[in-house]
């Protein structure tokens, strides 16, 4: 059966987060990653933003029993975007589709001190990188993600992120200096 795929670019790439079966590394074309903010939602999180000069890393998985309305409701902030024609992935057989989650234009606003990065929510979505794709794979992440000038909350002691994971010493480190190699600094959970 030739099922419908979706593309990971942020928590879904951390296999740990879900269980997302027979997920494959693949690139989506066109796109670039933004730190972003909705009223669906307290915190800023990731999605996508058109760029035709930016190829960003991430996994495909099939949506289990093509079942979209219930993946939809995992993302429910984000409208499900066609995009077979922008992803390149490994498989042997073409999906049926491929679909990416974006906020839509318009429904999203810059991140602020009501609205911060958790760091928990970084760190899900590094150490994912960095199992999947390595040093240069999380570094790419990295230069393709927009928004590093917004607020970051430390919440690793108790994490606010519902699918936070416990990062290596390791993790943990390049995390931290890829931050302040941006010029980020947390401000600690109240």
């Amino acid at each position: 059966m030739n099922h419908a795929y979706f593309f990971g670019y942020g928590s879904l790439v951390n296999r740990a987060t879900h269980s997302f079966h027979d997920a494959h590394p693949a690139t989506a074309r066109g796109w670039r990653r933004a730190w972003r903010s909705t009223a669906l939602r307290p915190i800023s999180f990731l999605t996508v933003v058109p760029d035709p000069a930016c190829e960003i890393e991430g996994l495909i998985a099939p949506v289990p029993n093509d079942d979209w309305a219930a993946l939809d409701a995992r993302e429910h902030a984000y409208e499900r975007v066609a995009a077979a024609h922008q992803i390149t992935h490994g498989l042997a057989q073409s999906p049926a589709s491929i679909a990416v989650y974006a906020i839509a234009q318009g429904q999203h606003f810059a991140p602020n001190a009501q609205h911060p990065i958790l760091l928990s929510y970084l760190d899900v979505v590094l150490q994912g990188y960095l199992t999947e794709f390595g040093e240069a794979g999380a570094t790419q992440f990295l230069s393709t993600t927009s928004g590093w000038d917004a607020p970051l909350l430390n919440d690793r002691a108790a994490p606010l992120y519902p699918r936070a994971q416990t990062l290596t010493k390791a993790q943990t480190a390049f995390v931290d200096e890829a931050l302040a190699g941006l010029g980020v600094v947390a401000r600690p959970q109240p």
